[in-house]
């Protein structure tokens, strides 16, 4: 999948793609600085449901988006996001700015299900 962009009232909604890495990152970017110059946008969500890989030049995508949107809080959201990416996100301090929602548990997170030693 790539991305997509979805525009309703003053939120802009964007879809990101299964990987989220340098050249993906790169085209969000530029598309969404295109929207935000061309539109009035108060709002951001990255949807991350098709996503399963994102590196550090993700979260410098959603770091930009968050100051080009004047850095207030809840400006920028992300929605969607697996476990691990949420963890990322937590880990690398983005969701001190950046507001997460809807977490998803993975296969192996499901209630129920454990792969480790046992004591």
């Amino acid at each position: 999948m790539t991305s997509g962009f979805e525009k309703s009232g003053t939120v802009l909604t964007v879809h990101l793609p299964a990987e989220l890495d340098h050249p993906a990152s790169d085209e969000i970017r530029r598309e969404s600085d295109r929207i935000i110059g061309h539109n009035y946008i108060k709002n951001m969500i990255f949807d991350f449901s098709e996503t399963v890989f994102m590196d550090s030049s993700g979260i410098g995508l959603l770091m930009g988006r968050y100051r080009a949107l004047g850095m207030r809080g809840k400006c920028v959201q992300v929605v969607n996001v697996n476990s691990h990416i949420a963890k990322l996100l937590r880990l690398s301090g983005v969701g001190k700015y950046i507001e997460i929602c809807g977490i998803k548990k993975s296969a192996g997170e499901q209630e129920g299900v454990y792969y480790g030693k046992h004591k």
